[in-house]
């Protein structure tokens, strides 16, 4: 039997393609919390997971809790703030959060098969508008920024993290 390592990271991990407009919302949301939350005892990781799949997997096993901060097709208009708790994030289902997001959602559909899912997981994300070339988020997502942001803040604020 291998040996379980401790699972006590505290992560915020931004996902996406910052190539691809509204795919890099995860990353550009990302560095503006780290930016204003970071605190000097390091507490909290704050991981810029762009599309590395399932290179992820380690980060994902070792936290106890994990923020997920992403790009989020739920077939909702462009712009629409979208938050799921643990056991409302499709793992192996057909429902599709982005792109690279596949390969994410197996990632922590085999953490939870290795039952080393973190015990606190949450996603906050945007429902993009524009994922065509371009390295700015479309209007519409920029404006929900804000709205992600504080929804990302309440969550780490329930974990007593920040």
């Amino acid at each position: 039997m291998e040996e379980q390592t401790p699972r006590n990271r505290k992560i915020v991990l931004g996902l996406g393609n910052t190539l691809n407009r509204d795919e890099g919302l995860g990353v550009h949301v990302l560095k503006i919390m780290e930016a204003r939350f970071a605190l000097p005892d390091g507490e909290i990781e704050w991981l810029d997971g762009g599309v590395l799949g399932l290179n992820l997997l380690p980060w994902v096993e070792e936290a106890s809790h994990l923020l997920v901060l992403d790009a989020v097709n739920a077939r909702q208009p462009g712009g629409t703030v979208v938050e799921l708790s643990k056991e409302e994030i499709p793992l192996y289902s057909g429902v599709k959060l982005s792109d690279h997001q596949i390969t994410f959602q197996e990632v922590l559909g085999l953490a939870k098969f290795r039952e080393r899912l973190p015990e606190h997981l949450h996603l906050v994300g945007i429902q993009p508008e524009d994922i065509t070339i371009g390295v700015d988020v479309s209007p519409v997502v920029a404006a929900a920024i804000p709205e992600m942001i504080r929804r990302a803040e309440r969550v780490l604020r329930e974990w007593r993290l920040i």
